[in-house]
Parts: C-alpha cells; sequence; structure tokens
C-alpha cells in the first residue's frame, strides 16, 4: 500500500522555521561564524539541533515504537487510497517525518480513506486535500 522510505538523507527535504534569538545569542553565533567555526548562521542552528536530536535519540526511539509512527516519509497515491477504499479500510496515518498524500487525489477520496491523520514534521497534500481533512488532522 503506501511508500515507506527510511530518513536517510536530511538535506533532501527541508521545511523552513523561525525563531526568535536575543541579540547576545545572535552575536554569539555571528562571531562563531566569522571565525570560521561554521559556514553560516544556518551551519551553526542544524548542527546545535542534530546533536540535540543524538542526545535524545534513544527517547524518540522509544516514543517512535511506543506510538507505533512511521519514521521516515511515508507517501499516499491515489492508488492506495481507493485499495482501501475497495478493502473497506479507513486509514490512521501517524508519521515523524514527511507524509505526503499525491496531488491527483480528491478530497472526496481522501475523505473517504482516511481517518485521521498525526505528523509531527511536515504533511504534503493539495490545499483542497488538507482543507477537506482539516478537522482529521492532528
Amino acid at each position: 500500500m503506501a511508500k515507506e522510505v527510511p530518513d536517510r538523507s536530511r538535506g533532501s527535504e527541508t521545511e523552513k522555521i523561525t525563531i526568535n534569538l536575543g541579540p547576545i545569542d545572535l552575536g554569539q553565533i555571528d562571531l562563531l561564524v566569522e571565525e570560521g567555526f561554521y559556514s553560516n548562521r544556518t551551519d551553526l542552528i542544524r548542527t546545535a539541533i542534530r546533536n540535540q536530536l543524538s542526545i535524545h535519540a534513544p527517547a524518540v526511539k522509544d516514543t517512535v515504537t511506543r506510538r507505533e509512527l512511521v519514521l521516515g516519509l511515508q507517501h499516499f497515491s491515489k492508488q492506495d487510497l481507493e485499495a482501501a477504499c475497495a478493502a473497506n479500510q479507513r486509514l490512521r496515518i501517524q508519521v515523524l517525518g514527511l507524509a505526503s498524500i499525491a496531488m491527483d487525489v480528491s478530497p472526496e477520496l481522501a475523505l473517504a480513506a482516511i481517518d485521521s491523520i498525526l505528523v509531527r514534521g511536515a504533511l504534503h497534500a493539495s490545499p483542497a486535500v488538507k482543507a477537506a481533512l482539516a478537522d482529521r488532522i492532528r
């Protein structure tokens, strides 16, 4: 059914986030960049985040297992959702990473096939499908 792809390359899919920093923290970051420790602010922030994720990796792994989350990428094609409907099944999508629903999936098919969506990361789907599933997305 749905294609599940483990996360092997962190840089292939990215999402933009915004953070607020005080002027002292920002100045220290700029100083480290200026001194050549990092190529730019983003490099330092990514490195810091990866270090923290590494420290907490066992807790993340335990939670993924306990909550039965798919780790990485899970893609749902129109055929996947049609097959779920034909089998009289409703999908509970739970992903840590990226969940994507094919752009040719209609809002009606998504509503018929998907019971709930929990994504810790990013959900890619057409605006119409996202709007139709809004009350099912946690």
